[in-house]
């Protein structure tokens, strides 16, 4: 925005500290609006989408997985990475395929969020799938997930009693009261 040269930090130099499959860390040495400087670590992360399908009858499909950094099973809705240079709608398409055996007849895109801001360039684009017609799932090799369904309601009271923590999800599940309030509109598109 204009004006904000009061807020805006300026890179003076950069050092790599990790560079894995997934992740690539950084610690940046930054000039401060004062003028004094500090250091900002961060990871830069290809971006994710996420999907929230619904099915004709009104419940939701989701997963169960183990996330190893907190080591416990989260419910949360489909999710994956995005490959260099993939179109997130076709990212979207493959996730939801490759992790449910899902296909949607449309889709609708809902919003862009950015989980943690503080320490990532992480993305993750959220998108609404319906029409859902059953096929094969292919998880990919090392990938180990359950699929479920809950209802809306369900998903509300998890999200209520802290079932469910994963932010994504939350955000997901917000977007889901919205729309499905009428207070909030998609764009179907098949």
């Amino acid at each position: 925005m204009a004006g904000d040269d009061h807020l805006i930090e300026r890179k003076l130099g950069s050092e790599e500290l990790l560079k894995g499959r997934l992740l690539h860390a950084f610690r940046d040495t930054v000039k401060l609006p004062d003028g004094s400087q500090a250091t900002r670590e961060y990871v830069v992360h290809p971006g994710a989408v996420m999907i929230i399908p619904m099915l004709d009858d009104g419940r939701l499909v989701m997963e169960r997985q183990f996330r190893y950094p907190i080591g416990e099973v989260m419910i949360e809705f489909p999710a994956g990475k995005i490959d260099k240079g993939e179109d997130r709608l076709v990212c979207a398409r493959r996730e939801l395929l490759e992790e449910t055996g899902y296909v949607a007849r449309q889709w609708a895109r809902a919003t862009l969020m950015h989980p943690v801001i503080s320490y990532s360039t992480e993305l993750i684009e959220i998108w609404f799938a319906r029409g859902l017609v059953q096929q094969k799932r292919s998880l990919d090799e090392g990938e180990f997930l359950e699929v479920i369904n809950a209802t809306p309601q369900q998903l509300m009271d998890w999200c209520r009693d802290g079932v469910v923590t994963d932010s994504k999800t939350l955000i997901g599940a917000m977007w889901l009261q919205n729309v499905l309030a009428g207070t909030w509109a998609l764009n179907w598109q098949s």
